[in-house]
């Protein structure tokens, strides 16, 4: 059996500037009151189904790589989400376009458990700041509950596209 190694490794497998890497986790919060409200949300209302609920930043220059989410206390029965990410700005970049279920879509809110990211989507370095988004479907949401959103991402500097 043959042993072929590539001639022009890339530099930045090693992650970063550091033996170890740059590698870090963003963590985001989806909390709801007992109303079913978002916790610390710019509306007192419950979150209804097609509700997009920007959660945070995911700074410029940090390379996607992977997600798990973790639904600690479901939401209501019912509501899933779509998890992804659009510009702060709101202008798309056509070469690393916005993506609003890049992370997943309908993605079971309303069970405990951990979800890892299943899709096919490529790793991409932002460009710019973008919003970690959750789009809600299925049903309104009337009670408690938290979700985790944990990011996996690689400081790389701002993308040139």
């Amino acid at each position: 059996m043959a042993t072929n190694k590539s001639r022009n490794p890339d530099p930045r497998n090693a992650l970063g500037s550091t033996p170890w890497g740059q590698t870090s986790t963003l963590r985001f919060v989806l909390q709801t009151s007992a109303t079913g409200a978002l916790v610390n949300g710019t509306l007192a209302t419950p979150v209804a189904s097609g509700d997009k609920l920007v959660l945070g930043t995911i700074p410029a220059g940090f390379r996607v790589v992977d997600s798990q989410i973790i639904v600690s206390t479901p939401l209501t029965a019912a509501v899933v989400g779509d998890v992804g990410f659009e510009y702060a700005d709101g202008v798309d970049v056509p070469a690393v376009p916005q993506d609003a279920d890049y992370f997943g879509a309908a993605l079971v809110l309303n069970a405990a458990g951990r979800l890892r990211n299943g899709t096919t989507n490529p790793t991409v370095c932002l460009p710019k700041d973008a919003s970690l988004i959750v789009t809600t479907g299925g049903a309104a949401n009337a009670k408690a509950g938290k979700v985790e959103i944990l990011l996996t991402v690689v400081a790389e500097g701002v993308a040139t596209v």
